[in-house]
């Protein structure tokens, strides 16, 4: 019923605004729409500017098309890649069971080992794999604490499809593998014979309470962290490429956002949201407080801790010596992280500089290195075959197959990226954004600081209720609009609200991540309700801190930059205002 009347409710567009503004605003609110109720498909959503610009003549297709294959979508396409073979040869199950041994199996370390792996998987892999892939491991602790049946009373009934339906719906395969694997070996250890200890009826009350709220504590922090973590890179998140994306299209002379400054901007906030989030987490779920006797402490909890990481041990003893394959995949993603690091740094010459000034991009160096994943072998060659013409005749197998790359990378993610880019030159080339910056008049006044706060507040509540990568298409372009208004750089409205929209923490359908978690059963809405809450606040408080600190230098925001001013074809009579009253530079906000 929605696809079917949703063009007809927004056909007064056509008639109540200029031709060409009404027919791009007519495009976006279409789009915008069955992107939040989901009436078509996301990716085939995004398909729809190739069919609807055109034939209304808003723009034709040969300025369409290009947008679904920008740079930044082989940027995106290139760490897609990467997680993909870091998954296909358990690198990050290495990795996090690493951590978990080094942190502790104290709940309170534990929960920190949990968020700062599931964040840095995340920096790397998707936000939903990483999140897929951690929460088998925490169920496997969590059982080796309190025994298999410890969920059972905490747990929201709901029916087994339904708990299993987001994690099929994101097609992450390798999750009921893991969880079979890692349940059968918890299993084992749990059967072990222990000491019982005799607790009285209130005693017993009070440590199950306790372990139900653990447990909680647990499940929750993953797809938070793995939200949190996400931001800290430009392939770590869709919305990030996005904002790349779509200033390449708005302000073509713009080069101050790319690998290396985003990085040094995101990932201290990133740090702190991190340590922020687990003490709120830690205390609001008892694992920092002492809950029962320490007689009973000591016997009951440390006994469980000890089988924890036995558990813990176990499964990474496993996982066998590191294989050369690993080790390979290891040297080719710190590679692929230092290059895009050291390409362009900004605060010293990078390694592009040695080349032709605008030929070399972070897509290029993306895509120069997991191109060597689908050759390079992945058993150790003796130093024989690197000179042996006749070895290139012998089988071998390289560190990635294209096969397991077309079944693993969410190629509807890449469509979903180009209509994001087509949806902005759209807006752009029919002067709809202008049109809409023309109507933020009564926002000129606003403090620029305030702006932000507002910003990141408005952002970050609709991506509560609607995809964040929609949600940082739609707004993007009025953000850009506003910031010439107020007559501020761009990226200080255009940075929180990117960030903003990836912090979605109040409701399961908020984000993959979080929808992954819930279907396990243990929380309920009401539990995300009340976390996610204090979470968003501190993200807002502490994205309103940055970009008034460090990002100001990392980002020049204290000066109305030159690539605003640059004449562009569809040059607007506010650009001609904000170039005669405006000079070089601002006061610093």
């Amino acid at each position: 019923t929605l696809f079917r009347s949703t063009p007809l409710v927004l056909l007064p567009l056509l008639f109540a605004l200029p031709p060409k503004e009404g027919k791009c605003l007519y495009v976006v609110l279409l789009m915008a729409i069955f992107w939040c109720t989901e009436a078509l498909p996301l990716a085939v959503t995004a398909l729809l500017p190739i069919i609807l610009f055109p034939f209304m003549g808003i723009l034709p297709s040969n300025k369409v098309c290009p947008q679904y294959f920008l740079d930044t979508n082989f940027l995106f396409l290139s760490g897609l890649i990467m997680g993909a073979v870091i998954e296909e040869w358990n690198l990050h199950r290495r990795i996090a069971l690493k951590v978990l041994l080094i942190v502790g199996v104290q709940p309170a370390r534990l929960i920190l080992g949990m968020m700062l792996t599931t964040s840095f998987l995340s920096m790397w892999l998707s936000n939903t794999a990483s999140t897929a892939m951690m929460l088998p491991i925490a169920s496997a602790i969590l059982k080796s604490l309190f025994g298999d049946d410890q969920g059972d009373d905490s747990q929201v009934h709901r029916p087994e499809e339904e708990k299993s339906a987001p994690v099929q719906e994101n097609g992450l395969h390798s999750t009921p593998a893991e969880t079979q694997h890692l349940t059968t070996n918890v299993e084992k250890e749990v059967g072990d014979k222990m000491e019982v200890i005799v607790l009285s009826h209130a005693e017993s009350q009070k440590e199950k309470s306790y372990q139900a709220k653990i447990w909680k504590g647990f499940l929750i922090s993953i797809p938070y962290s793995a939200s949190i973590g996400g931001t800290a890179t430009l392939t770590g998140t869709a919305p990030n490429l996005i904002l790349l994306g779509q200033l390449k299209s708005f302000f073509p002379g713009c080069d101050v956002v790319n690998f290396g400054s985003w990085f040094v901007f995101a990932f201290p906030l990133m740090l702190i949201f991190l340590f922020l989030g687990w003490l709120w987490i830690s205390l609001l779920y008892g694992a920092v407080r002492i809950r029962c006797s320490k007689k009973n402490k000591s016997e009951l909890r440390s006994g469980a801790e000890a089988k924890a990481k036995a558990v813990i041990e176990e499964d990474y003893r496993k996982l066998g010596p590191t294989k050369f394959a690993e080790k390979a995949v290891l040297f080719f993603f710190c590679l692929f992280a230092v290059l895009l690091f050291t390409r362009d740094p900004k605060f010293i010459p990078g390694w592009a500089s040695l080349f032709k000034p605008g030929f070399t991009s972070d897509a290029v160096t993306g895509v120069t290195v997991v191109v060597m994943l689908f050759f390079f072998p992945a058993q150790k060659p003796s130093l024989k075959w690197w000179f042996d013409l006749k070895a290139l005749n012998t089988e071998s197998y390289p560190l990635l197959s294209w096969k397991k790359a077309q079944d693993v990378v969410p190629w509807n993610i890449i469509l979903l990226l180009g209509g994001g880019f087509a949806m902005a030159k759209g807006c752009e080339e029919s002067g709809l954004s202008s049109w809409i910056g023309s109507r933020l008049q009564p926002l000129e006044d606003l403090p620029p600081t305030v702006a932000v706060l507002l910003v990141t507040v408005l952002i970050a509540s609709f991506t509560e209720f609607a995809s964040n990568t929609a949600t940082i298409i739609v707004f993007l372009p009025i953000l850009a609009e506003l910031a010439i208004r107020l007559k501020v750089n761009p990226l200080y409205l255009m940075i929180p609200g990117t960030v903003g929209c990836s912090y979605a923490f109040m409701l399961p359908v908020s984000t993959p991540p979080n929808s992954v978690a819930f279907a396990t059963g243990h929380l309920m809405v009401k539990d995300m309700a009340r976390t996610g809450l204090v979470m968003n606040l501190m993200g807002v408080l502490l994205l309103s801190l940055a970009m008034n600190t460090w990002a100001v230098s990392i980002f020049q925001l204290n000066t109305f930059p030159e690539w605003v001013l640059l004449p562009l074809d569809n040059s607007t009579s506010l650009m001609a205002d904000v170039l005669n009253t405006t000079s070089s530079t601002l006061t610093p906000l």
